[in-house]
């Protein structure tokens, strides 16, 4: 995994009058390393339609599609994986419902980072390494320093480090200097709407590591 680690988030985009299906297709434009469907306010029906249609577009481009906190949906749609936050379902339980699913885990802080690694995910994203304002209840910001420090210790362990949080083009470099990915929300939406949102992807991806599409 290298690159942009690209989020759909249905809360954030339906509060700006944006379809998550329409948004997402113009991020499949961008080739990134990966997508999340995250749908905290939606019923879970609804999340599962639409992670259906996700699936099958990112898997017909080799895409690996995640669901925030729902292994049973990313089953049920077909996904690759599931990305869990420390207060959802242990890895092990995931993997007793869904062997095969790839697991993500999110982490702020060193001793996070420790139990994580002891569970074989298929990759650990850290942060925020800046302030983000696409989360009400964002964790203490963590910085580069940090970010380094825990990417070198995944990378002893052999576990990809996606780097989340206030990730933007400007610090889109310094982030690519030392994690193997990173997780953006709202730097993917400019000011115009749809109609920017693969360019500014492609260069989010650029930036951040990845190969062109």
């Amino acid at each position: 995994m290298r690159g942009l680690y690209a989020i759909v988030d249905t809360d954030f985009l339906e509060a700006r009058g944006i379809a998550p299906l329409a948004f997402a297709e113009q991020l499949l434009l961008a080739r990134p390393a990966a997508i999340q469907l995250r749908a905290k306010g939606a019923r879970a029906r609804d999340t599962l339609d639409l992670a259906r249609l996700l699936a099958a577009r990112c898997a017909a481009l080799g895409i690996p599609f995640f669901i925030n906190d729902r292994p049973d949906l990313a089953l049920l749609a077909g996904g690759a994986g599931v990305h869990l936050g420390q207060t959802d379902l242990r890895p092990e339980d995931v993997r007793r419902l869904a062997p095969a699913l790839r697991v993500g885990l999110s982490t702020h802080r060193a001793e996070e980072v420790e139990r994580a690694l002891e569970d074989g995910p298929t990759y650990l994203a850290f942060g925020p390494v800046f302030a983000t304002r696409s989360k009400a209840d964002a964790e203490p910001v963590v910085g580069l320093a940090a970010l380094a420090r825990t990417a070198e210790r995944c990378r002893r362990a052999g576990v990809p480090i996606v780097a989340i949080g206030g990730i933007d083009e400007e610090r889109a470099p310094a982030v690519a200097a030392v994690a193997d990915a990173a997780a953006v929300i709202s730097a993917l939406l400019p000011p115009a709407g749809l109609s920017e949102v693969a360019a500014r992807a492609r260069r989010l991806h650029r930036a951040l590591g990845g190969s062109e599409p």
